[in-house]
């Protein structure tokens, strides 16, 4: 891989850092283990909590074919779960990890018998049981066999494309059903539908939903002309030679007669800036009809991609663990362009590329802890054109503030923080230059100078003042903005603004006017100094902490370690206190399903904590950061 100079000489010590702590970046002098891409189970995470889904996709692909299950509400946010027995069709868009249902555009759906436009229940809608038996999932590919339609179901994908494949059974009535009312956690606000011929569909999806106003545009094309065909509007049949509709609420269906056992190909392009953009797409990724050179093209792609790292075990549970997660790290952010470089931008205009590849789908609060840093490592080829991205979200948005957590075009303003900053200044400081440094400081700085969210308060107080009820979050703003401030700080610096850095360090130590020396927790602060109570540090309390308590978020001083130790008492009172962490009844008091994977206090489910056990290095106590990271291996 071609690495900025500054990250040669670091990348097997950056490696071992973020790799299972067990594992050895050698080669081995056994049998050859399996291909990383064999080390995969996408199925991990659909279950409980976990929120992923199984389908098919390329790293950073902006298509994520999968299927879709009926669960809704916070488990059901990627579309689908382990434990539902039923699938309703299979969509192109997915979101993996997130605590928010989004996308599930352009469902299809394989089925025989009656015409059936509602996925309703198995017999009674085109929804079909299923068996996880007979099911299987792996990079790029997925197949499932619908037990009521008797339909093999496979399917792969390109970076903008998806590509199914339905084994028909022998019958006069099958149909592909495509559904452009379904949607995960969001609702169609207008569709478009036209039959362009007996081969291709062309349309359009807009639904409203998490952040807004979003579109999604397609053109699916199919092996084998169809016979007939029929659209729905709003729950009724239009009449026989409509090749056109548009309406809220639109569905299509084709029919086939399969006299022996029939295998249909359909493939679809998806752009978010136009039919005609989806045309390319498709085009250009799929221009065959070759399902297994895709599957085996998307493989590889995972294989290339998986194979940066190596490891050495000889429990495939670990290698299972290590190379899955690996996976799930890439599957977002995602490419946010059509094959030309157009992209719809935060104006909801479409833009003309200029030389660089646009990202959307960043989860800023998740991920500028870990996953950023592993891409400077892992995916240097990107890391300029996401930060280009963050950049470009500045320009194009009528708010003028870098990105909090943008998707498909909007911003959804989720989460706390203006974390762009650890990401963009991780970025310039390891040597990568593909990006205007001097505008991304300037976003930066504008957007550290704004009011909102509490940052008028922040900057006129030195803290995030706390309210007696709502979702304001004081405590846990005041920390992450305290760090995000060190980050423009040293970007600042390293650009030769040497008075913004002065005054961003000293916003970077706000940390300890949230810190009672009493308690030694960081706590919500009145306007008047005083300190909000009651207090219980094991209650989550929402006008102060976001998705934690105060055990939890006590230790959000990344910029300052050494400062942190000192106003807890000095080293052995640190340890004491990170040794409580992991020792105190695990009773939170909460009604959230984000606290979850507890170890006493220790929430490894959630993010504000991990980092947590690397502290005990910074207090005298290594080998404490060994039991703990090897206890939380164990456990989770």
């Amino acid at each position: 891989m071609n690495f900025p100079a500054p990250l040669r000489t670091h990348f097997i010590n950056a490696i071992a850092f973020i790799g299972i702590s067990s594992c050895l970046l050698t080669t081995s002098l056994h049998a050859a283990p399996p291909a990383p891409v064999n080390s995969v189970s996408p199925l991990i995470g659909t279950d409980a909590h976990g929120h992923t889904y199984p389908g098919a996709t390329v790293p950073f692909g902006l298509v994520q074919l999968s299927p879709d299950t009926p669960l809704e509400g916070w488990d059901g946010s990627s579309g689908y779960h382990y434990s539902d027995t039923i699938i309703q069709g299979f969509s192109h868009t997915h979101l993996s990890g997130t605590g928010v249902g989004g996308l599930g555009d352009v469902l299809l759906m394989p089925t025989v018998g009656d015409v059936k436009l509602e996925p309703g229940t198995p017999g009674n809608g085109y929804a079909s049981r299923f068996s996880h038996a007979q099911e299987q999932a792996s990079p790029g590919y997925y197949r499932v066999f619908l037990q009521d339609p008797k339909v093999t179901a496979e399917l792969t994908a390109t970076a903008r494309c998806g590509l199914h494949k339905y084994t028909f059974p022998a019958s006069a009535n099958a149909h592909i059903i495509l559904d452009l009312v379904h949607g995960v956690g969001n609702s169609v606000r207008a569709a478009t539908l036209r039959v362009e011929n007996n081969n291709t569909i062309s349309g359009s999806r807009t639904s409203n939903g998490w952040g807004g106003r979003r579109d999604a545009y397609f053109v699916m094309q199919f092996s084998a002309p169809f016979a007939s065909f029929g659209i729905e509007q709003d729950g009724q049949r239009l009449p026989a030679d409509t090749r056109q509709a548009s309406g809220q609420n639109l569905k299509s269906f084709v029919n086939y007669q399969t006299t022996a056992p029939t295998a249909i190909l359909v493939k679809v392009g998806i752009s978010g800036t136009s039919i005609e953009g989806a045309r390319k797409n498709l085009a250009a990724e799929i221009p065959g009809w070759d399902f297994n050179t895709v599957r085996n093209a998307a493989a590889q792609q995972w294989n290339d991609a998986l194979d940066d790292v190596e490891i050495e075990t000889s429990d495939p549970r670990v290698r299972t663990t290590f190379y899955t997660n690996l996976y799930e790290s890439y599957l977002a952010p995602v490419l946010f362009n059509d094959v030309d470089g157009t992209y719809r931008g935060l104006d909801h205009q479409n833009h003309a590329g200029t030389g660089f590849q646009n990202y959307t789908t960043f989860s800023l609060w998740d991920t500028f802890r870990a996953e950023h840093p592993l891409l400077t490592i892992l995916q240097p080829q990107r890391v300029s054109d996401i930060v280009q991205s963050l950049l470009t979200h500045y320009q194009q948005f009528s708010q003028h503030t870098m990105p909090v957590w943008p998707l498909w075009g909007n911003e959804t303003w989720t989460m706390i923080g203006y974390h762009s900053a650890p990401v963009i200044t991780d970025a310039y400081l390891k040597g990568f230059r593909g990006f205007n440094a001097e505008a991304v400081y300037q976003a930066l700085r504008a957007t550290a100078m704004q009011n909102r969210n509490g940052l008028d308060e922040y900057r006129n107080n030195g803290y995030v003042v706390s309210t007696s009820g709502g979702q304001k979050q004081s405590v846990s703003r005041t920390l992450e903005y305290a760090y995000d401030d060190w980050c423009i700080a040293q970007l600042a610096q390293a650009l030769g603004h040497a008075d913004d850095a002065r005054l961003f360090l000293q916003r970077a130590g706000n940390y300890r006017n949230v810190f009672d020396a009493t308690t030694t927790f960081m706590r919500g602060r009145k306007a008047d100094g005083s300190w909000r109570r009651p207090f219980n540090p094991k209650q989550l309390v929402w006008a102060d902490y976001t998705e934690a308590n105060a055990w939890q978020y006590n230790w959000s001083v990344m910029q300052d370690v050494p400062g942190l130790i000192n106003i807890t008492g000095g080293p052995q009172r640190f340890v004491q206190k990170l040794d409580a962490l992991f020792n105190e009844k695990s009773d939170v008091i909460a009604n959230i399903p984000d606290i979850t994977g507890l170890i006493g206090q220790y929430a490894h489910g959630n993010e504000p904590v991990h980092h947590v056990a690397y502290l005990y290095n910074y207090a005298g106590a290594p080998y404490k950061t060994q039991q703990r990271v090897r206890q939380i291996m164990n456990a989770f």
